[in-house]
């Protein structure tokens, strides 16, 4: 069931909003756990088992971590390398507790959505002829495993207390709101509000107008200018000039962050509206003038959880510079693994990691000159220099951070690495096509009205419309009210007359 559907808007959400707020406060959470699996099932009813397995998983898992965390056990093992070597190992027996719950998580992971990738190498590879059944991979199962995966090692950690109540655990996991494509919430960030939490007229109010915002975001502007993107990189790469190579990279630019945003404002909304905050999950990544900062802004909740649950671990940046970047390779590898089973996704993580880490060597050199102790005044001048250069340089700046992000786009995008690089050829007129469309056939008035409106509203121009404030306070607010409601008819106008409504992340 998707957000921007006539069914989820005019028939499960009123019902669930007036069931949540009629009902007595002891049955809140029942109310809305039966909603969320019924929300679920609606589209994926078979895998709504491999769900409550994952919350059995975790709930008897995070049990079992804290106990043994009070009892302070270890556990010892032998490991014989040779005759003459062996290796005497010891862990506590709460992290091998905690290292086998993660693992069930990750087994049902790696089965639904990587199994196909790996048989499929493998077949290659080796001239194999393994044969298999497909599998499809349940919606959002790449999200609500990363909450389940944060809310035991939370446990382990000793930041939060094991949930005794298996419905309030089952609710974290499957809340309907950030279900199937995020925000990833993590546990200790909700842990009070799964017990304590109010509904009041401001978090309603304020619920509404978010989701609306995200909903006109998704159905305006990423669908709209979804449909000129999928008729660009459906085209045979030769029927391609460099204009319209620019035109569809450009397009899926915004396409993708209307389309996800869109969806974290609706999930925070709908949040607000039960009574939940939700951190926020996009900050105007498009205004970045790096790699880092871009990686800061874009899908923020993915980003602290790799750093909280992976990087850091790892041991981030305090062993040295080389086992920093080191870290900062396997993360972002993840990342795009993360993010499908295919190698444009790998590559895609691997072209991020690289301009990260020249980055992070670059500021790495700067602090070292900065630090060094003679000549003081030599060093200072040249930091200042350095400092003057930058400033200087921050129109540059943004249009390198936009290049990068617009080529990894292209490779994300791409069904294949071969189409990426030749369309990347295609766009900086390496190569071009033999026999072209017309740029007519790509884009009419809407679909540049569009584009203009999302260019302008990827900065931060229009941030503080839904806050009203000082004079005139109640003409502003029927203001912003008639601009909500237009925006909602408009969105819903647009659903009813339009079959085109797909979400880029339901497939991660």
């Amino acid at each position: 069931m998707l957000f921007s559907s006539t069914v989820f808007l005019f028939l499960f959400l009123p019902i669930v909003c007036a069931l949540h707020l009629l009902v007595r406060k002891e049955l809140k959470d029942y109310t809305l756990l039966l909603a969320s699996i019924f929300f679920y099932a609606w589209g994926e009813p078979r895998y709504v088992a491999v769900m409550l397995l994952t919350i059995i998983i975790n709930y008897v898992g995070a049990l079992w971590v804290a106990n043994l965390n009070s009892k302070k056990k270890t556990f010892g093992f032998t490991l014989f390398l040779s005759e003459r070597t062996k290796l005497n190992c010891s862990c506590s027996a709460a992290k091998l507790a905690l290292l086998l719950t993660v693992l069930g998580d990750l087994s049902f992971l790696f089965y639904f959505k990587y199994f196909n990738f790996f048989v499929e190498n493998i077949n290659a590879l080796f001239d194999g002829h393994i044969d298999f059944i497909k599998v499809i991979m349940p919606i959002g199962i790449s999200f609500y495993t990363f909450q389940a995966i944060s809310y035991v090692v939370d446990v382990y950690r000793e930041e939060v207390e094991p949930q005794k109540n298996i419905y309030k655990l089952a609710l974290y996991i499957t809340l309907f709101p950030q279900l199937v494509a995020g925000p990833i919430v993590k546990y200790h960030d909700v842990a009070d509000q799964i017990e304590h939490r109010t509904v009041d007229f401001e978090k309603v109010a304020y619920g509404v107008k978010r989701f609306i915002v995200g909903l006109a975001k998704k159905v305006l502007l990423a669908n709209t200018l979804g449909a000129v993107a999928d008729k660009v990189f459906t085209q045979p790469i030769d029927q391609l000039d460099c204009v319209t190579t620019w035109l569809g990279a450009i397009c899926y630019t915004f396409q993708i962050y209307y389309d996800f945003s869109g969806y974290s404002d609706m999930a925070i909304g709908l949040g607000s509206i039960l009574g939940f905050k939700f951190l926020e999950n996009f900050n105007y990544p498009y205004i970045s003038r790096s790699i880092t900062e871009f990686w800061r802004r874009w899908h923020i909740s993915l980003s602290t959880w790799f750093r909280e649950y992976i990087y850091i671990p790892l041991g981030g940046n305090r062993k040295g510079n080389l086992r920093c970047y080191a870290n900062l390779f396997i993360v972002f590898l993840i990342t795009g693994f993360w993010h499908g089973a295919t190698w444009s996704f790998v590559v895609w993580g691997l072209w991020n990691a690289v301009f990260i880490i020249i980055e992070k060597a670059g500021r790495n050199m700067t602090q070292n000159i900065g630090t060094k102790s003679s000549p003081d005044e030599a060093a200072s001048n040249l930091l200042q220099r350095y400092d003057k250069a930058i400033h200087l340089l921050a129109p540059l700046r943004h249009l390198y951070a936009l290049l990068v992000v617009i080529i990894g786009w292209v490779i994300f995008r791409a069904d294949t690495l071969s189409y990426a690089w030749h369309y990347l050829l295609t766009m900086f007129g390496v190569e071009r096509g033999e026999t072209m469309c017309h740029l007519i056939y790509y884009v009419d008035r809407i679909e540049i009205i569009a584009l203009t409106v999302g260019i302008v509203c990827s900065a931060p121009l229009c941030s503080k419309m839904l806050e009203v404030e000082g004079r005139s306070r109640q003409l502003r607010i029927a203001a912003v009210n008639l601009w909500l409601l237009a925006l909602f008819i408009l969105s819903a106008a647009s659903i009813a007359a339009s079959t085109y409504n797909p979400f880029i992340y339901f497939r991660f």
